[in-house]
């Protein structure tokens, strides 16, 4: 893989992790179930952010 594609991959995610904080944190959740879905998918990066589509906190609108 070369290193433009995997330079293209990276900014995806890191715009998808951004997002995904952005909701979490607009999100309904209490403060502390915010923190361990951040945690979750800053820890784990793909599969942190394929349960947060699945199963996260949904925005407060």
């Amino acid at each position: 893989m070369n290193a433009q594609f995997s330079g293209f991959l990276g900014l995806i995610h890191l715009a998808l992790v951004i997002w995904a904080a952005v909701s979490i944190l607009g999100s309904n959740a209490s403060n502390g179930a915010k923190v361990l879905w951040i945690l979750l998918v800053l820890v784990f990066p793909v599969v942190g952010l394929i349960i947060w589509l699945i199963a996260g906190p949904r925005s407060a609108r």
